[in-house]
């Protein structure tokens, strides 16, 4: 059948399952904006304040579906405006096709009206970029875009159409696409049995989760793995989940603000076992003595990872549940009681702890995790809040947890909540933000009473950039530049301003009170938390700093004295 260029890319979205995108329209996309018009009652379109909400919201949509997100955009700034949002989702490792239209074929190259080389622009944020010129390959075009998103490394892609090839027409033929395999050519016999060598010899076991075992939907596999050989788990912020919170076997996060526990358990063991990890430079610190005493096995998809900021003993490249799947046979059963009891000691011994006085970040995730059961979908932006909610939110289950971890995108964690909540309708959604971050897109909080959400906005409100001024305050002897917020601005009316419910709580003792109520008053709700400025986030290493080192208040008042 002859279709137009914007009829095909309708079509080749239903037939990849898409029925939800995130977007903004303008001049050189109306044509599938038209077409989407006529498509609504299949494939809804979520109309954005900004199109960095509209990538947000499909990396949100993708991080908790496990779907491939699909944002558009139209050329020149509507385009632009969509590369925070991609190079956010090229750092985290997220499924994401960006669809933008360009100035027509005979415009390109002209300095036209709102043109701009979008697919250059996003060439090193993305696996592929394409620009489509005839209309002829507009369909096998949209269609390997999806495969490259989750294919291997899953990651995002655009695709950049000329307006003539969206009204040109071209003969159609419906292909269902095929289900991706799991990456598997790479692993070895050989790479396996030395993994399983260096596990069956461990005595001091532990494992140590990230992102792909969230891709790779590995969770029931780490767990089989850390209770066959009873070894401790930890994880990086991206792996958030894989691992339960309130196991036993958990000891929280690995890294810079990372719990004692681990980063000592990390630090004593004779086997670390990496799964879906790229062992960044938050996470392991001085490189030279990071696992010192230590065999390093690394699992990973992506063999441009293995050896590249630490070097390992033992590599499987593959997806780590197939990997996982054929190596649990090849290790034995273990006992590994002492050393369990030592981490459990650590634990005790260093737990995360916090100012029971008064309103808190801490306070303020708990009391969350209190209210929600740990069953919310927690989205975060970057910074103090981002810290506070990885260590003090006990995350039951993968994909409930979604934050801008490589890329550290201030901003993000609004739109990505927007699209949580298309994708998990009948979860609670919760985005924990400080006061700096939110009013970076908070104008995607009429996005979200536009279309009627039931969200919870929580701003931990301390006046000022919090995590950059920890950094002034512990590294730049107290010079507060340009960190200091103090402003006019009252986020309640700013909330009711926009159609939402607004809340301020400034003492702990209300703060139970206002979460269940906004989670009960089904809407989007907005709670500004207010406290203190000189709050901190605890425990810290310094950079480039042994993880070991980690220091927390009662560390640097003994210090000072």
């Amino acid at each position: 059948m002859q279709l137009t260029g914007a009829e095909i890319v309708i079509e080749c979205l239903k037939e990849q399952g898409v029925d939800t995108v995130f977007g903004y329209p303008g001049g050189t996309i109306l044509n599938i904006y038209d077409e989407l018009y006529k498509h609504q009652g299949e494939i809804h379109h979520v109309l954005t304040s900004h199109e960095q909400g509209a990538a947000h919201g499909a990396d949100g949509y993708a991080r908790s579906t496990g779907k491939v997100g699909v944002c558009m955009a139209t050329s020149g700034p509507g385009a632009t405006n969509l590369v925070t949002g991609i190079a956010t989702a090229h750092m985290d490792s997220i499924p994401l096709v960006a669809i933008t239209c360009n100035v027509g074929l005979p415009l390109l190259g002209k300095d036209s009206f709102q043109e701009v080389d979008i697919a250059g622009v996003v060439m090193p944020i993305t696996k592929h970029s394409f620009i489509v010129k005839d209309v002829t390959n507009l369909a096998k075009t949209i269609r390997r875009a999806f495969k490259i998103a989750k294919t291997g490394r899953p990651g995002p892609v655009l695709v950049d159409i000329t307006k003539d090839v969206t009204a040109n027409k071209t003969e159609f033929t419906p292909v269902q696409p095929k289900e991706v395999q799991p990456s598997v050519k790479e692993i070895t016999r050989e790479d396996l049995q030395t993994a399983a060598d260096l596990i069956n010899k461990a005595e001091k076991p532990f494992i140590f989760v990230g992102g792909g075992a969230v891709a790779s939907n590995a969770w029931e596999e780490v767990r089989e793995l850390a209770y066959k050989i009873q070894s401790p788990v930890t994880d990086s912020l991206m792996g958030k989940g894989v691992f339960p919170g309130e196991d036993p076997y958990y000891t929280g996060m690995l890294g810079m603000h990372g719990t004692k526990a681990s980063n000592l358990g990390v630090t004593r063991c004779d086997l670390l076992v990496g799964i879906g990890v790229r062992f960044s430079d938050r996470v392991i610190g001085n490189a030279k003595n990071f696992a010192k005493n230590a065999k390093i096995i690394h699992i990973d998809v992506d063999g441009a990872e293995i050896n590249k900021n630490v070097l390992v003993d033992c590599r499987i490249i593959g997806d780590a549940k197939e990997v996982l799947k054929q190596l649990l046979p090849l290790v034995q059963s273990a006992k590994h009681e002492e050393w369990i009891q030592e981490i459990e000691d650590l634990k005790v011994k260093y737990p995360l702890t916090y100012n029971p006085q008064g309103l808190t970040g801490p306070a303020v995730i708990e009391e969350l995790y209190r209210q929600t059961n740990g069953d919310a979908i927690i989205t975060t932006e970057v910074g103090q809040n981002q810290m506070w909610a990885a260590q003090y939110y006990k995350f039951k289950s993968p994909r409930t947890f979604l934050s801008s971890g490589g890329l550290g995108t201030m901003g993000y964690g609004l739109g990505a909540a927007i699209g949580a909540k298309m994708g998990n309708p009948d979860k609670v959604v919760i985005n924990v933000a400080g006061d700096g971050c939110f009013r970076m897109n908070m104008n995607e909080l009429a996005t979200a009473t536009r279309n009627n959400m039931a969200l919870v906005e929580v701003i931990i409100n301390n006046q000022v950039l919090g995590m950059v001024r920890q950094w002034q305050t512990l590294y730049y002897e107290k010079r507060y530049s340009n960190t200091i917020l103090q402003d006019k601005v009252d986020y309640v009316k700013l909330a009711e301003a926009m159609g939402a419910v607004g809340m301020r709580v400034t003492k702990k003792e209300d703060l139970a009170e206002a979460i269940r109520k906004a989670i009960d008053l089904n809407t989007t709700v907005l709670i500004d938390c207010v406290i203190d400025s000189d709050d901190k986030v605890f425990p810290m290493v310094s950079p480039g700093a042994n993880i070991e080192d980690a220091f927390d208040a009662e560390d640097l008042e003994a210090k000072e004295q």
